[in-house]
């Protein structure tokens, strides 16, 4: 008999079963992979290694600093800043026509951009951000509010509210169009006052280290073990079902794979849910250069692009494969220019995202999947270089994932990156002791994830112990 059993083996699973595994819990992280971590992942394909998911850690407050998301997660997990060996970015910026924003990990830079684009917004800007450094955290009440609503209160010059809002949405939005006012405060303050870094050696340093901790700590890590039910008596769960049979019990259950995803394994009868799943995914194209992006005379970390004066935030739709992805906007990433003592290498690395139509790619045969893969990285490719120093004569390897990877290793309904719209702030289901941790919990980005699933775990997991 299992304490607790954690479905997912994804950043929020591995640190809820730390946290569970520091308190003397039997806890297994139950995993239907053969590798760790869902989407926030990596890989390594002829003879090269890709990080999956990360571009960028958020909330990289200075070191020393106490307060904030990061120092939280370092303090419950019982790590320290340097076992991360995060280094900063370099700077990023968002470009849109005739606009550009650039910003760093210090909010000034932000603030004076601002003043020189739009000087009469100077004062507006400064008001807004008074009102989300008080925020609290995720509420209900927040939740429920329109973003959009909001920062209209505060802002009147539409260019300006779309320039904030691009980075903000393709890093944490589930929702079409728009962003709750809570989500938004979160990753404004991730982003723009806290800021971003990357470890040396990219996800896969976060990664082993959370194994590594979580096993230490004599806890179970059982990979290819996917769960084909939850095995419920009346409105408790008392254990799962495996994919290949095998019967574990346990006195609750912590499950990381979405709201919808856990609801549809319980085998209480009930309805899944009326909440509608995610509709927003991506395509990336990776891009592996034969010289670092410095030597193209390319120095952001970042750059956010938007082709026109209006953002569109939306399930890019259509009745042919010309609409599988959305090019007019996009995030392009260096893993090389953030501020390391040493270079990653010789060579460099463009990463280029783009909202995606997972309707068409996931109905494609395996034939037509590898030609789209191939003809949209041109695509998306050629709508980077409008915004960035034109890479592709360096280009000497590529590769590229589609919402068909993210439903591979994520189970996301639709390749959901950010799950479904409406969250689970407190975890609970409507059985006692099932709770949800991660993406649809509510906190997004990979310090989020490990947020959330700390925070679930001290809530529902150990009541009687802190």
């Amino acid at each position: 008999m299992y304490d607790t059993l954690i479905i997912g083996a994804g950043m929020s699973g591995l640190a809820a079963g730390i946290r569970l595994a520091h308190f003397g819990q039997r806890v297994a992280i139950l995993e239907r992979h053969n590798t760790i971590g869902g989407l926030n992942s990596f890989y390594r394909l002829r003879g090269r290694n890709y990080d999956v998911g990360l571009h960028a850690l958020t909330n990289i407050t200075p070191k020393g600093t106490r307060r904030g998301p990061l120092a939280r997660l370092l303090r419950q997990l019982r790590f320290s800043r340097d076992d991360f060996d995060i280094s900063p970015q370099n700077g990023s910026q968002i470009v849109f026509p005739g606009a550009r924003l650039a910003f760093s990990n210090e909010l000034d830079l932000l603030r004076s951009e601002v003043t020189r684009q739009f000087p009469e917004q100077a004062d507006r800007f400064d008001t807004m951000v008074s009102q989300i450094v008080d925020y609290d955290d995720l509420t209900d009440e927040h939740q429920q509010l329109s973003a959009r609503e909001v920062v209209s209160q505060y802002l009147t010059e539409p260019l300006l509210v779309e320039m904030l809002f691009c980075p903000l949405m393709f890093y944490g939005s589930a929702r079409e169009h728009d962003m709750d006012w809570g989500q938004f405060c979160i990753m404004f303050r991730s982003i723009f006052l806290e800021g971003l870094g990357r470890p040396y050696a990219g996800v896969r340093l976060i990664l082993k280290l959370l194994v590594k901790k979580f096993r230490g700590l004599g806890g179970e890590l059982k990979l290819r073990a996917g769960v084909q039910r939850i095995v419920t008596e009346g409105s408790q769960v008392v254990g799962v079902e495996l994919e290949g049979g095998e019967q574990l019990e346990a006195h609750r259950i912590l499950s990381s794979a979405g709201w919808c995803e856990t609801m549809r394994l319980c085998d209480h009868g009930q309805p899944v849910s009326s909440r509608a799943s995610g509709q927003l995914s991506f395509c990336e194209a990776i891009a592996t250069l034969d010289v670092p992006p410095s030597q193209l005379d390319y120095h952001e970390t970042i750059t956010f692009f938007n082709d026109s004066p209006d953002f569109h935030w939306e399930k890019p739709s259509g009745s042919n494969n010309e609409t599988m992805c959305d090019t007019r906007s996009g995030v392009i990433c260096s893993p090389d220019n953030f501020g390391y003592e040493k270079p990653l290498g010789d060579e460099g690395t463009m990463r280029v995202t783009v909202l995606a139509d997972q309707t068409r790619w996931l109905a494609l045969s395996e034939e037509d999947y590898r030609l789209q893969k191939l003809r949209w990285w041109d695509r998306i490719a050629a709508s980077a270089v409008r915004f960035v120093p034109d890479f592709r004569s360096r280009v000497i390897d590529t590769d590229m994932f589609t919402p068909g990877t993210i439903v591979r290793y994520t189970g996301h309904e639709n390749g959901a990156v950010y799950g479904a719209p409406e969250k689970q702030l407190d975890g609970k289901t409507d059985l006692d002791n099932l709770f949800i941790c991660g993406t649809d919990q509510g906190f997004v980005g990979i310090v989020g994830a490990i947020m959330s699933g700390i925070s679930m775990a001290n809530m529902h997991c150990l009541r009687d112990e802190i």
